[in-house]
């Protein structure tokens, strides 16, 4: 009998190369960058700041284009995509946690987390309730970003890149604004939840210490990964 063939990576990058201009001219940010993740695995990016962390992770979720190299989500290269086909393909497939919440002000808290799953044509009201049990904001549904604390929003990013149960999530410094303590409280659950759900978490970090708590590391130095 052979085996079963392996599920495809949700992501995986090969060979990426990005290149910025500046005053003192071009700067190369990556350097030939691979690396893919299996279902359910999490990877905590580490790196100086100015490393390319951030780059690297807006080249994965397709918000850029590499200048040389592949980035394959579900099996799916981004490319020769235009700016509607990679946003497709990151609606259907990613789920996008950054440090700065980017909730939509005039949308509730449940409006925003049901919001990437409406997209997606995946909505389900009993996954978003339970998200909002899971994610200690229950009572709080009726209510806006502005009213909630720093870690509250954060919660909510979490429960709207999850909503729709996408096989990836990306989370760039998802922890940056919050304290310590809120920061922990936001990591389990985003940990427990992608476990769950058996999404891949590619997550840029600066903290050595919430870094550890992942799966594994991967160090970019000079473009490049250690």
């Amino acid at each position: 009998m052979k085996d079963a063939a392996a599920p495809t990576p949700p992501l995986a990058l090969e060979g990426l190369r990005k290149t910025y201009p500046s005053p003192e001219g071009p700067v190369e940010v990556l350097r030939g960058v691979s690396l893919a993740l299996a279902p359910g695995e999490s990877l905590a990016l580490t790196g100086e700041s100015g490393s390319g962390k951030s780059t690297l992770l807006h080249l994965a979720a397709g918000l850029d284009a590499a200048d040389a190299g592949e980035v394959r989500i579900a099996g799916r290269s981004l490319t020769g995509l235009r700016d509607a086909g990679r946003a497709r393909l990151r609606r259907d497939h990613v789920g996008l946690v950054f440090q700065q919440f980017n909730l939509a002000p005039s949308l509730t808290v449940a409006s925003n987390i049901a919001f990437q799953a409406r997209l997606a044509g995946r909505a389900d009201r009993a996954w978003t309730a339970a998200l909002v049990a899971r994610l200690g904001l229950a009572g709080l549904e009726r209510r806006y970003p502005e009213q909630l604390s720093g870690g509250q929003q954060q919660r909510v990013a979490i429960g709207r890149a999850l909503a729709a149960r996408p096989g990836l999530v990306l989370a760039d410094e998802p922890t940056g604004a919050l304290d310590e303590a809120a920061s922990d409280a936001v990591l389990d659950l985003l940990l427990e939840l992608a476990a769950e759900t058996g999404a891949a978490l590619l997550m840029v970090t600066h903290s050595p210490r919430l870094a550890g708590r992942l799966g594994g590391r991967a160090h970019l130095r000079a473009g490049r990964l250690e």
